[in-house]
């Protein structure tokens, strides 16, 4: 695999820290995808007490060259107890913001969404004031599923266009570009409150004018937030990184993304996409949006 440059090395983190809230992953028999997915932030992360939760795991129903997350085509059933141990977790790490992805399940036919529900049920219930945003996969298309997680009332719904769209048969072999927008454009039809968010990974082949693309296709279905990060090879078995973008190019994205009009844009060789997402609840007291009082969970 290609030498990191200086730019993406990371400071050794303070396990003592890491330990305490590993400890508490294991003892609820949670799953995050800052393990599973071998973030190169997952130290910064657990440090400060923090974890992105990856529910219906840890095996995924799709097999995508760059993910580092294991692959199965018949996964077990959701486990009922999830919820309840999600809602513990956030509970004992003392969350203001809590971010929730999950594997695609595409042996459901809902594709986990009544997951999703439950876990938001449970964590409204124990930490009422921590702010929800969810990582979703594409559910197949299944808008009827994505509007029975919108009902729940996250926060923020993330869905990740992950590049460009020339190199999607080649990264995202079972995902669609135009669908992966679609989910986005959906959210907002159905749950205009909702901050919506996205993201992408560079590195792979594409050209500064495709990234520019996918930004402005994002904006044309009113995405409020996007996540540009550096590609990072996992093993030798997944694709092969092309380039390390360089920080000043990530300072140019992020310049032109909130001309386009993001309301917030974190564009750096280490983000990902829950990458400091707890900055998101600054951004909500600046545009403040007011959920309907009809919905519930």
């Amino acid at each position: 695999m290609a030498v990191k440059p200086e730019w993406l090395r990371v400071k050794a983190p303070q396990w003592q820290r890491v330990g305490s809230v590993t400890e508490i992953l294991r003892d609820l028999n949670l799953n995050t995808v800052c393990e599973e997915a071998s973030c190169p932030n997952i130290g910064e992360c657990f440090n400060v007490g923090t974890a992105t939760f990856l529910i219906m795991g840890p095996a995924c129903t799709r097999a995508c060259p760059y993910c580092d997350i294991d692959f199965e085509k018949q996964p077990p059933a959701l486990d009922p107890l999830e919820p309840l141990q999600l809602a513990e977790a956030v509970s004992r790490l003392k969350l203001n913001h809590v971010v929730i992805t999950s594997v695609n399940r595409d042996d459901l036919s809902d594709g986990g969404a009544s997951q999703f529900v439950r876990c938001i049920a449970e964590i409204r219930r124990s930490s009422p004031q921590t702010t929800i945003e969810l990582l979703i996969p594409d559910l197949c298309g299944n808008w009827e599923a994505l509007s029975t997680i919108l009902s729940a009332q996250p926060d923020v719904l993330n869905h990740n266009t992950e590049t460009i769209p020339r190199l999607y048969r080649r990264v995202r072999p079972q995902g669609n570009y135009r669908r992966s927008l679609e989910v986005l454009e959906q959210t907002r039809a159905i749950a205009p409150w909702v901050y919506t968010k996205s993201g992408i990974m560079v590195g792979l082949d594409e050209t500064d004018a495709e990234v520019c693309q996918v930004m402005e296709d994002l904006r044309r279905v009113d995405c409020d937030i996007l996540t540009i990060g550096q590609y990072l090879q996992p093993s030798t078995h997944h694709l092969k990184v092309k380039e390390f973008v360089t920080p000043a190019q990530f300072a140019r994205w992020k310049e032109l993304g909130e001309s386009l009009g993001f309301l917030q844009v974190v564009s750096s060789p280490l983000t990902r996409s829950s990458y400091h997402a707890e900055q998101v609840r600054a951004l909500m007291k600046l545009h403040p949006r007011s959920k309907p009082t009809h919905l519930s969970v």
